[in-house]
């Protein structure tokens, strides 16, 4: 099953148990693919967008929660911020699991000899493999830095 599928009937059956508060996100999400897909009619592209796509959008809405709730907490407006951790916990439901810190550096390394890389002009080629595989696997933001002091 696709993930669009699994996000379909998982709204679903948010409806049927009359589950407010996973609802409320799972439409967010929904309304994220559908802005991605009436964006790339405009291109030209297949408007179906892939498992990747999904796990990119999926992705950019949780480190922006994060973003949300760690401002909200310096703020003081607890109350907003639980509300952004507990979407963020609906979200991650459809991400692939998390790579630890052990396996991120052996992918990073697979990545790094995959493609042939020797110094820090090859960070893109190595960035861009790793991206191709664990797409919402890892924190590219995280990552980024790990590549840069492997070739640097």
């Amino acid at each position: 099953m696709d993930l669009q599928t699994k996000l379909s009937s998982a709204l679903k059956e948010a409806m049927k148990s009359k589950d407010a508060e996973r609802l409320s996100t799972l439409r967010l999400i929904s309304a994220a693919i559908k802005d991605r897909e009436i964006a790339m009619r405009g291109t030209g592209e297949e408007t179906r967008l892939t498992d990747g796509d999904i796990l990119g959008i999926l992705g950019k809405m949780v480190k922006q929660r994060h973003e949300s709730a760690r401002a909200y907490e310096e703020g003081g407006r607890l109350e907003l911020a639980e509300k952004e951790l507990s979407e963020i916990t609906v979200i991650e439901a459809f991400l692939p699991k998390q790579l630890s810190e052990e396996d991120a550096q052996k992918a990073i390394d697979k990545a790094i000899a995959s493609v042939g890389a020797e110094s820090i002009r090859d960070m893109g080629k190595v960035m861009s493999a790793l991206k191709s595989k664990y797409t919402g696997q890892m924190d590219f933001g995280r990552v980024g830095p790990m590549v840069k002091d492997r070739l640097g």
